[in-house]
């Protein structure tokens, strides 16, 4: 499957409850790359038809202007989910998230529903994406093999709230209590050759302490965060665009090692440091980062 919104930008994924006309309606406006509409946690159990009804007009009639539209199902453990996705498929949504995601298994079973409902509803095969919510211990340790499990598959997020009790810990704003999962997430991601979020930061008046920990998974190797408010956005994407400084010297490298490589040499200097081939993936991820994010004027 060769679907080209595997590797889009996703620095944010806003969290929005379906079934609320207010928070659907416009939240492309605040720019976050992606916006996860939630059948989930945040619909009561009486409410889901209702909110699947809201999520298919508002996918049917909103032009959400670019911003990706994913919809958070309900557990696999549950009646719901394959509902779930009959609407949000039909409704035009770009990807499914599966909540407690725990093996492969549960994601084949994902996949093959959504497949199902390309064909139900004429969507081109491949057409929507999958990504997986870990939520226990159990899922962790099988993040690699849940990476691997589907081509549909773009990335897997950290759960944090749920992860935690799991662990029989708590969440402390200090991310001690993370920094396992976050560790062996991203690793498992970069090996399979897909994208990891983390979880999301819920004290809305520390925006300090937020920053601090966008700054933490930024350097861990996180390719965005989920996001439950619109004044969090500004701050994430700051972090995660490349700045000028990198960028030029981003650009340095990939000149230098392109020339020096047909010249046969493979170590040099660049502004001082010592680089070689391993610095040219970096370096070109940097400038494709730039691109996505609008900020590169350069032609590289």
């Amino acid at each position: 499957m060769n679907n080209p919104n595997k590797k889009r930008l996703r620095r944010t994924m806003m969290f929005l409850n379906a079934q609320k006309p207010s928070l659907i309606k416009d939240p492309y406006i605040y720019k976050p790359d992606s916006i996860m509409l939630d059948l989930e946690d945040a619909v009561a159990e009486n409410q889901k038809d209702a909110a699947r009804f809201s999520l298919f007009h508002a996918l049917r009639t909103i032009d959400y202007h670019g911003c990706e539209r994913v919809v958070r199902i309900n557990g696999l453990d549950t009646p719901l989910w394959r509902e779930d996705i009959r609407c949000a498929v039909a409704g035009g949504c770009d990807s499914i998230r599966i909540p407690k995601t725990e093996s492969p298994k549960d994601v084949k079973m994902v996949e093959e529903a959504v497949e199902a409902a390309e064909k139900e509803f004429g969507r081109p095969k491949g057409s929507v994406l999958i990504m997986a919510a870990i939520e226990s211990a159990k899922g962790v340790l099988r993040s690699f093999d849940i990476c691997e499990s589907s081509e549909r598959l773009f990335g897997i997020a950290l759960s944090g709230g749920d992860y935690t009790k799991d662990l029989q810990t708590h969440i402390t704003g200090t991310g001690i209590e993370l920094m396992g999962a976050r560790s062996q997430m991203v690793i498992s991601a970069r090996a399979a050759g897909v994208q990891c979020f983390d979880t999301v930061y819920t004290d809305l008046n520390n925006m300090e302490g937020f920053r601090k920990d966008v700054e933490s998974i930024h350097l861990m190797g996180f390719d965005g965060k989920s996001i439950i408010n619109p004044r969090q956005i500004n701050i994430v994407h700051e972090i995660f665009t490349p700045s000028k400084k990198d960028i030029i010297f981003a650009e340095k490298v990939v000149r230098e090692i392109d020339t020096k490589k047909a010249m046969g040499i493979g170590v040099f200097t660049v502004d001082g440091k010592m680089i070689d081939i391993a610095f040219y993936d970096g370096a070109k991820r940097t400038i494709e980062l730039a691109k996505a994010s609008g900020v590169y004027k350069g032609e590289l």
